[in-house]
């Protein structure tokens, strides 16, 4: 079937992409969500489960159902140390980072601006500036495809890792999350070790403060969708042996790594692609970002064939330099299903 009698999903996914889909469903009820998501699972029809669309790569038109999540909804309740949040899936990220700063619940603030929705936000477990979500993720809760049951995951049993959840390995496909719940401390201590936010002082300094130097430090680097499409940060950052590291620092003094654990040292992927000279690099319509070499963009009607083609080039040519090989962070969607790179 030619892609012009699809649905268009370029309008659902920041890269821009024109790519379609043969059915599209708008599931903004609890009941919606789950009834279409298992009714396609249990027939085995292929299923796009999407939130906002910004951590995927549409790499071919989608030969199935697309079920937009867009459920609405936050509880409020708090104990004497803490406050707890339960969000529907179809809310939105940053607005929810802005909802609890408005309402005095800090903790969020460094992932501020991080696109998307709060359903995608487990699978992924995002994180910014020395802050990921599973430090105040209080649960999860999924509905079983199999089934419709609703289930509810505490933050251990979620399995949390760097990009990582069981959401993405052994849930992966048998699951549409519903809500998250937060749990966001009274007493707030500020995460000052990242970038520019090093320069506050950790006595003085207000989570609105924080806020607002990370909107401003991501708007600076990071290119607006409408701007030119991307899906953020188009590489995780690799985790490399600590002794790998000092020797690659021996040969480039610069290079930038944190510590991750004790034998192991996260490096950072725009710096790899900075040093080896790929700011501006482009193959069709797809470029690297020349403010921001982690970031991806559709500088000029990108193809799914110049995102992926352009991608490819970068991981080969990062592990020919530094002997580290680069993974990508978005979700790469075929016409069934998801690839690797």
């Amino acid at each position: 079937m030619p892609s012009c009698r699809f649905h268009s999903l370029k309008d659902f996914n920041t890269f821009g992409l024109a790519r379609g889909c043969q059915q599209l469903v708008r599931a903004n009820t609890l009941d919606a969500l789950i009834d279409t998501c298992c009714k396609l699972y249990q027939a085995n029809q292929p299923m796009l489960i999407l939130g906002g669309g910004s951590n995927i790569v549409l790499c071919e038109d989608f030969l199935g159902t697309v079920v937009l999540v867009e459920t609405k909804g936050v509880d409020i309740s708090e104990d004497e140390n803490n406050h707890y949040l339960s969000v529907a899936a179809g809310e939105n990220w940053h607005a929810l980072v802005r909802f609890c700063l408005e309402n005095g619940f800090s903790g969020l603030e460094n992932m501020a601006l991080i696109p998307g929705t709060v359903g995608a936000a487990p699978i992924q477990n995002i994180g910014a500036y020395g802050v990921e979500l599973n430090r105040f993720c209080d649960w999860v809760e999924y509905a079983d495809l199999n089934n419709a049951k609703l289930i509810r995951l505490s933050t251990e049993e979620c399995e949390f890792g760097y990009r990582d959840s069981v959401f993405k390995n052994d849930l992966l496909g048998k699951t549409v999350i519903t809500r998250v719940g937060f749990k966001l401390p009274k007493v707030w201590l500020p995460q000052l070790g990242y970038g520019p936010l090093r320069e506050f002082d950790a006595k003085h300094v207000t989570a609105k403060q924080v806020f607002d130097c990370i909107c401003e430090t991501r708007r600076a680097k990071l290119p607006a969708p409408a701007q030119y499409g991307n899906a953020g940060s188009f590489f995780k950052n690799p985790l490399i042996d600590t002794k790998q590291f000092e020797s690659l620092v021996s040969t480039y003094p610069g290079m930038v790594g944190y510590p991750h654990c004790e034998q192991q040292t996260k490096v950072a992927a725009g710096w790899l692609i900075d040093k080896a000279g790929l700011k501006g690099y482009q193959i069709g319509g797809a470029a690297v970002h020349t403010e921001q070499a982690l970031v991806l963009i559709n500088k000029d009607n990108a193809t799914s064939a110049d995102v992926l083609a352009l991608a490819k080039s970068i991981v080969d040519k990062i592990e020919n330099k530094f002997g580290i090989r680069l993974e990508v962070e978005p979700r790469m969607i075929t016409a069934t299903g998801e690839r690797s790179l």
